[in-house]
């Protein structure tokens, strides 16, 4: 096995999880994989603002307006 980076063994433990999160909001149905895909969201829009890219958030932010007015009147 090869030797991993911190920043390696940090990403698939995020991964492993989230994939475990996912799997259990998932039983809930459909509003608990919705739980699970904003949660995760956000961590991802955190970790590119900490490595410099803030956009992340500005697209987030469209994505999610863009769905609000779509079902609200």
């Amino acid at each position: 096995m090869a030797a991993q980076t911190k920043a390696e063994r940090r990403a698939l433990n995020q991964q492993a999880h989230f994939k475990k999160r996912q799997t259990e909001r998932a039983e809930r149905g459909p509003r608990g994989l919705a739980e699970s895909w904003m949660e995760r969201a956000r961590s991802v829009a955190a970790d590119r603002e900490r490595r410099g890219d803030p956009e992340a958030w500005n697209d987030l932010a469209r994505t999610i307006a863009t769905w609000v007015d779509r079902y609200t009147e």
